[in-house]
């Protein structure tokens, strides 16, 4: 299945074990959640410092380089990418908004039809500077920037970088990289049995509620393992396409779609037989509930490392509420 190995994101490492696979799925599963939300109202160092962080932790957990380069590599240009199309894009802090309508609009239609003419703005004068004062009509002159501070950073022609599209440039790409790439990450070293175990085991209070948690977890468990077959059949579907060598420019438009649509019912009907398989093998073994016929698959239990995670963990939420807030 080629093109399951070629996915650059999603995909389970099984080899080498790293020490971030050895941690609990529950613990991993709450640095997930801290790294999605920990930059929400952050300000850019901040930011930057969690991107830093997802790097120093691949870097550490010692991935094979041909993995975290096929995920960190297109990334790293998307969020570029992104980030100097905004940083080019006006900031809209000089739009003109402009109401449809007056404020008074019944007093807006008694007014009469010739206004007034327009008061005469008085010229510059200085009064503190005696007998020495300038004439009325004289220009003011240009005062120096009494400070460093420059709210425009960059203008060439039609490109002009300012500090709020800079700062709203490295917002964005910065978030984009820690939603896509923390979510990869905890994926490559997380399998999916370890994902639904964790997942039951989190929403576990949950039954006091009467809601189905053994049979959600199951439910997600089928789902994850029949991903896989569903990118066997499509990758068979396209090789088989491609084997037949067709015309496409002679089949025009129509004809074209029709192929399209044959390929993808008969994909539909590849994958409710796949299904249907799948659940006569459930019930020749007897499945009935999943509270009956419960397969644990991996023994949730912390250890020392899992309970030194959280201890980080929980500096890092004293570090973002003291030091990461956004400037008032």
């Amino acid at each position: 299945m080629d093109l399951l190995r070629s996915l650059p994101l999603g995909l389970y490492l099984e080899q080498p074990q790293t020490w971030m696979h050895r941690l609990d799925p529950r613990v991993k599963f709450g640095w997930l959640m801290t790294f999605l939300a920990v930059p929400m109202l952050a300000n850019v160092p901040w930011r930057l410092g969690v991107v830093g962080i997802l790097i120093l932790l691949t870097i550490t957990a010692r991935v094979p380089g041909r993995v975290w380069k096929q995920q960190i590599g297109w990334l790293l240009v998307l969020c570029i990418y992104v980030g100097v199309l905004i940083l080019f894009v006006p900031d809209g802090l000089n739009a003109n908004h402009q109401m449809r309508r007056p404020q008074d609009e019944f007093a807006f239609e008694r007014q009469p039809a010739s206004l007034p003419p327009a008061p005469v703005a008085k010229p510059w004068f200085n009064p503190f500077a005696g007998e020495s004062a300038p004439a009325p009509g004289m220009v003011a002159p240009k005062l120096q920037q009494p400070t460093d501070y420059r709210y425009i950073l960059f203008k060439q022609g039609k490109f002009l970088v300012s500090r709020r599209s800079l700062d709203l440039a490295l917002r964005f790409s910065t978030l984009m990289f820690t939603l896509i790439y923390g979510t990869s990450l905890f994926l490559l070293t997380t399998a999916s049995e370890e994902i639904t175990a964790g997942l039951e085991d989190l929403m576990e209070p949950l039954r006091r509620f009467k809601i189905p948690v053994t049979e959600i977890a199951l439910t997600l468990t089928l789902s994850l393992r029949f991903i896989p077959l569903v990118l066997e059949e499509f990758q068979n579907l396209v090789r088989s396409i491609r084997t037949r060598a067709i015309d496409w420019k002679k089949l025009g438009f129509k004809r074209t779609v029709n192929i399209w649509m044959l390929v993808a019912e008969r994909l539909l009907d590849n994958l409710l037989l796949r299904a249907e398989q799948i659940a006569s093998a459930m019930q020749v073994r007897g499945f009935t509930t999943p509270d009956t016929h419960r397969v644990e698959w991996h023994q949730l239990r912390l250890r020392w490392f899992d309970w030194t995670a959280l201890g980080v963990m929980g500096l890092v939420w004293v570090a973002r509420i003291v030091w990461g807030g956004q400037a008032a």
